[in-house]
């Protein structure tokens, strides 16, 4: 059995969920709602302030979706109550980032600004001029809005030049030494 997908999910005070037909999850919750459906494959039940997940058969189809249905419901959960939020640090000479409206605009080593759509449901600010903070409620969201904004200048090796996770570590290389003696 799958030991992530047999923990019950616990659901805090002020959240409540419900399982409609075609396994159609709906959370509610102080910061917003989310709705998903899930497969026929995996069972939803609620009982009391927990919800657990059951598969129907030992299929490896079945195994597989076991612990990522009970993961994705518990990230709803956590999603709606606490909320998620990634932060992006711009590192380089002259780099620097902005909020215009609903656009993100970024001055990061290009011959002219570049322009990132923000999509609804996820929220965006810059506390400086060199950092970046994604929030929302859905952790997915979250995630892939802060991908687009990395994708648009990786951090180097050499200089660690780019947009970087505040959390992340860039393996730096040393560069040339042919010159010296």
């Amino acid at each position: 059995m799958s030991r992530i997908g047999r923990l019950p999910v616990a659901i805090p005070a002020g959240v409540t969920v419900e399982v409609a037909e075609n396994n159609v999850v709906t959370v509610k919750g102080p910061k917003g709602t989310l709705t998903r459906q899930f497969s026929n494959l995996i069972t939803i039940e609620v009982n009391g302030n927990e919800i657990e997940c059951k598969r129907h058969s030992e299929e490896k189809t079945n195994k597989q979706l076991h612990g990522t249905t009970r993961a994705l419901i518990a990230n709803m959960i956590e999603g709606v109550k606490d909320g998620f939020s990634k932060k992006l640090e711009i590192v380089g000479i002259g780099y620097r980032a902005q909020m215009q409206g609903n656009k993100l605009v970024m001055n990061i080593g290009y011959s002219h600004p570049v322009e990132v759509e923000i999509e609804e449901g996820v929220k965006v600010e810059c506390p400086s001029a060199t950092e970046i903070t994604v929030s929302g409620i859905s952790k997915e969201r979250v995630g892939h809005v802060a991908s687009v904004i990395r994708a648009w200048k990786k951090p180097e090796p050499y200089k660690g030049k780019g947009i970087k996770y505040s959390d992340e570590h860039i393996i730096r290389k040393e560069g040339k030494t042919a010159g010296k003696k």
